[in-house]
């Protein structure tokens, strides 16, 4: 499987059917700068965009697999070597995850263990020191699904910090003998989740146009900002609204729309 004849081929498929690369991107709702990227080998297309890709452009995915149009007698021939291609692909990525993975494990393991040599050697017993172990403990748990299976375990470690966030505040809670942490921090915990989840499921619906993406995701965090501030309100009484919100906001906003113009831009062709 070689990527610059993948590209070669999409972008001679393209010219068949007389699309520029602008008109192929708006069909996938994509930025032309993606298809580019494609049609000179740096990348590749994302396997949720393939199959409309393949049929845009009157092929099958084996065919764009292999780079090439394919005969019925070499059909089943290539089908096996693209299958073979893309296992070793991920086998691949995995295996330099895993390295990665033991790595930031052992780093976390000698930071625990300095914790614990440190209490141990101050006060003679675990007495602080659970608190840093509690919180690099969680850190694993969630960081373990994206190291390993890279963007694929983004899900993975959003599902884990919703499971675990609450059992840890609880734990920090009686660790640090204030219910405080636990009532108020379930509550911004919650509120959090749904915002990382919502923010996850916009990057999902334009993950090829992650300038759109960021620009949505900077005017959702101006009512994120409002909800918290409203609930610390209630709760010990802070004020909704001071000058740093108001700031926030106006930068948010800035950024917001500025990513939006040059998303706009981009994939009109405007910009490169």
């Amino acid at each position: 499987m070689n990527q610059d004849n993948i590209g070669k081929f999409i972008a001679g498929c393209r010219k068949d059917k007389g699309l520029t690369q602008a008109q192929l991107a708006e069909k996938l709702n994509i930025t032309d700068r993606a298809v580019s990227k494609w049609e000179t080998g740096k990348s590749m297309p994302d396997s949720s965009i393939m199959l409309e890709l393949c049929e845009i452009l009157g092929i099958t995915v084996n065919e764009l697999l292999s780079g090439e149009k394919i005969g019925m007698e070499n059909y089943d021939k290539k089908v096996d070597e693209n299958l073979i291609a893309l296992k070793q692909k991920d086998e691949n990525n995995i295996s330099k995850n895993v390295v990665i993975f033991i790595i930031f494990s052992v780093t976390l393991l000698i930071g625990m263990t300095v914790c614990i040599i440190c209490n141990i050697a101050t006060s003679g017993n675990l007495t602080w020191s659970l608190i840093p172990i509690s919180s690099i403990i969680l850190t694993w748990v969630i960081s373990f699904p994206i190291i390993i299976l890279g963007k694929k375990g983004i899900i993975g470690s959003l599902i884990s910090a919703t499971i675990f966030i609450i059992p840890y505040l609880y734990i920090l809670s009686c660790l640090v003998k204030v219910k405080s942490v636990f009532s108020i921090g379930i509550i911004m915990a919650v509120i959090s989740i749904v915002f990382l989840w919502i923010i996850f499921a916009v990057f999902n619906r334009f993950r090829e146009r992650k300038l759109l993406a960021a620009g949505i995701t900077f005017l959702f965090s101006i009512p994120f900002i409002l909800v918290i501030n409203i609930t610390l309100s209630k709760i010990i009484g802070e004020p909704v609204i001071d000058v740093w919100d108001i700031l926030s906001v106006f930068l948010l906003l800035v950024s917001a729309f500025s990513l939006f113009a040059w998303d706009y831009a981009k994939s009109k062709g405007l910009v490169k």
